[in-house]
């Protein structure tokens, strides 16, 4: 499949992997997640976990159900449970300094993914790429209105990198297209389908004209997409969303929404075990290791659906 192929190549090209490391040497990972309710992070986990299996290493998984105080807890019990690497996705921006500095304290090597601290970033950083995949998102919403209309964004956490990257980039399409303006934004604080139609359903209200919806998040823009369905509104309103989830590519498919980025949960799970496999052996990984979101509209999303990369 072409378009697997693609993304497994831009995996390997930005990732320094296992070789000349000793999974022998890695016998038990941390893995730190802010929820275990939206799709994208259970696809990583997920991968984290069958694949440190299939190396016979354990992960001890720890959800924070998106409360910075309660991961900080989490993680400061993971530095007694003899981790050998510590995997890390921020539940917060508030708090997103606190693990890695946990981890290092003990001596621990700190991978970070999806979600960085500049002030206290892992030793290396796994994501997707955020501002040019927006872009797209947001230039297609637009291109499919005709370059015209009025737009409201639904942010994701706010401050967490992939919240300030799909907000820079959608807001460069924005820029370029004059006949178009934002006018209203607001910010969820778990990317969620209820937050996406509940936030929808009150701007839709305030701004009857909009035809242009950008929800940074794939549960963000289904909820987004449910709320217009129930608003009433005559025009035609274009929804994008962001990360391919399972679920937002069968909404996709049916057209229940236009466009998504997807993105490369389940390599990224893996190249993050390899990758703490490589620094626990004491070698060298590049500080960022960024990966390309495809778009993903109704031409091409079945081979997303058959097979998630």
């Amino acid at each position: 499949m072409k378009i697997k192929k693609m993304l497994l190549a831009s995996a390997v090209a930005a990732a320094i992997v296992s070789t000349g490391a000793n999974a022998a040497e890695v016998k038990k990972i941390g893995l730190a997640v802010p929820n275990l309710s939206a799709n994208y992070f259970i696809q990583i986990k997920e991968s984290v976990e069958e694949y440190a299996e299939s190396k016979g290493i354990k992960v001890i998984t720890v959800n924070a159900s998106d409360d910075s105080s309660t991961q900080v807890s989490q993680v400061q019990d993971l530095m007694t449970q003899n981790i050998d690497a510590f995997l890390y996705i921020p539940a917060g921006a508030a708090a997103a300094t606190v693990p890695p500095r946990l981890a290092r304290a003990a001596g621990i090597p700190v991978v970070n993914l999806d979600r960085n601290a500049e002030t206290e970033p892992g030793d290396t950083f796994i994501a997707g790429e955020g501002i040019k995949s927006a872009y797209k998102v947001c230039s297609h919403i637009i291109d499919l209105a005709g370059g015209q209309g009025e737009m409201i964004m639904i942010h994701g956490q706010k401050g967490v990198t992939p919240e300030v990257n799909r907000t820079q980039g959608c807001q460069q399409a924005i820029d370029e297209n004059p006949g178009v303006k934002l006018v209203a934004d607001q910010w969820s604080e778990r990317w969620s389908q209820d937050e996406g139609f509940s936030i929808a359903q009150n701007l839709l209200q305030a701004y009857p004209n909009v035809n242009l919806i950008f929800g940074q998040a794939d549960g963000l823009a289904m909820g987004a997409s449910k709320a217009v369905a129930a608003s009433g509104l005559k025009q035609r309103i274009f929804v994008g969303g962001y990360d391919g989830d399972t679920g937002a590519l069968l909404a996709i498919q049916k057209g229940v929404f236009d466009v998504t980025a997807t993105q490369s949960t389940r390599s990224m799970g893996r190249l993050a075990v390899d990758s703490a496999i490589k620094l626990a052996a004491g070698g060298d990984v590049p500080k960022e290791q960024i990966i390309d979101a495809v778009l993903t509209t109704s031409a091409n999303v079945e081979a997303f659906i058959a097979d998630h990369p």
